[in-house]
């Protein structure tokens, strides 16, 4: 039978999704083809926001639309956050939370012998374990992603994610590292860590992020290790200055900012001031050589006033990121947000959102005039259309270059040449 993997969400998802598909060959599925209609379409999906939730109702219905007779299945953050669900997805056979996925194949063999709707959601408990999974390698990709931590603590006043992922529960040391020696001997060479509350990792066993980074950069075969998005407030010199031994570490930060306003961090339940984060980005900038800051950025989120955003659009200015992925608040049922008075309206939220899109645009395109004259080592990635190498240098600059198909996967010295829109050009030294 044919099995097919809808993910919706963040590189953990993807991760999970690798892995429940492993789970699912081992068990004698196939990995049905992108154009081939599958007997088994699982949806996994995301609760972060409202809008992430009507992408899997709109998946799932397109499912069943699209495939009669499949056997459509939905786990993910959404059954895990919301366990009384069921009426809401009447297409679905099967329902899992995240806390049963590895249930899977069980519920689908059980569900192709008696045809019987089945819905397994279990709560999170405070001292559960790391669920382990493995991925020994992936399908076309050419940097592989790690997970190695799950949950988080911080109950941000808008966020659903403690209620669909758990408190903070890390991978031990051993089993990173066993994967990813599966993965450097299938020809990786760069790692990407990546938790729902990365920088926490460790918390719970006694150990680091940093811990996790060493272990890592140990293993042969390696050369470059980055990390995924981090909460700011932990990332102390003592880390930043343990991770800049590594010479295979990557020095860009995904600083998750959230808003650039004190006032409304403070609503957020967000754990740092817009002070204490310069100073990391500061203290980032002071130890490692050409880094690159990259964030993410609310707008409208309830109770932002004129001044309040204007606040934040000129500390991102200040900051001048790399990259930022901008949005405008989604409620999210069940959160401290969803209640609060002053609820932006959604043409506000949207309009911000476009004028901080624009700042950012121009700090984006500052830095990557920055890097005009460098000679950088470059992962080469994907052959793109026109026929150029599509590649990332070790601060995740975009880089063209001209070569040939079979350098895909390999590490080249380039010098960045000139800009052309969301990419470097560079040329091979």
């Amino acid at each position: 039978m044919l099995a097919k993997i809808i993910t919706l969400g963040c590189k953990v998802n993807q991760y999970e999704s690798e892995a429940m598909m492993r789970n699912l060959n081992a068990a004698g599925f196939k990995t049905a083809e992108e154009n081939q209609n599958a007997d088994i379409i699982i949806v996994n999906s995301c609760a972060v926001t409202s809008v992430s939730e009507h992408k899997a109702q709109k998946m799932v219905r397109r499912a069943r639309r699209e495939n009669e007779n499949a056997v459509i299945v939905l786990t993910g953050c959404v059954p895990q956050a919301f366990p009384d669900i069921g009426d809401k997805y009447p297409e679905v056979d099967i329902i899992l939370g995240n806390k049963c996925r590895a249930a899977l194949v069980p519920a689908i063999e059980q569900y192709l012998k008696n045809h019987m709707r089945l819905i397994m959601i279990d709560k999170y408990e405070k001292n559960d374990k790391y669920e382990e999974l493995s991925v020994p390698s992936y399908q076309k990709r050419t940097r592989a992603f790690i997970k190695i931590e799950d949950g988080c603590n911080r109950f941000c006043s808008y966020c659903i994610i403690p209620y669909a992922r758990g408190r903070v529960r890390s991978r031990e040391l051993d089993d990173i590292k066993n994967e990813v020696t599966s993965l450097a001997k299938s020809g990786y060479s760069e790692i990407v860590l990546v938790g729902i509350n990365l920088s926490c990792y460790g918390t719970d066993i006694g150990l680091e992020l940093c811990d996790a980074v060493d272990a890592v950069c140990e293993v042969d075969g390696i050369e470059r290790v980055r990390l995924g998005s981090l909460e700011p407030e932990l990332m102390s010199i003592e880390v930043l200055n343990r991770l800049n031994k590594q010479a295979k570490f990557c020095p860009q930060f995904h600083l998750s900012l959230q808003s650039g306003c004190d006032e409304t961090l403070k609503r957020m339940n967000r754990k740092y001031t817009t002070e204490e984060y310069a100073k990391i980005v500061d203290n980032i900038r002071s130890i490692f050589d050409n880094s690159s800051i990259t964030t993410d950025i609310m707008t409208g989120f309830p109770g932002e006033t004129e001044e309040e955003f204007e606040k934040s659009c000129k500390f991102a200015e200040k900051i001048a990121f790399a990259k930022a992925h901008i949005f405008p608040y989604s409620r999210r049922e069940g959160t401290v947000a969803d209640k609060a008075p002053n609820q932006i309206p959604n043409e506000l939220k949207k309009e911000r959102a476009n004028i901080m899109i624009d700042i950012t645009e121009k700090t984006r395109q500052a830095f990557m005039k920055s890097q005009i004259g460098l000679i950088q080592e470059v992962l080469l990635e994907t052959r793109t259309k026109d026929g150029m190498l599509e590649g990332y240098t070790k601060n995740y600059t975009p880089v063209l270059i001209e070569g040939d198909k079979d350098m895909c996967g390999k590490i080249v010295k380039a010098k960045i040449e000139k800009v052309d829109g969301e990419y470097c050009i560079a040329s091979i030294i």
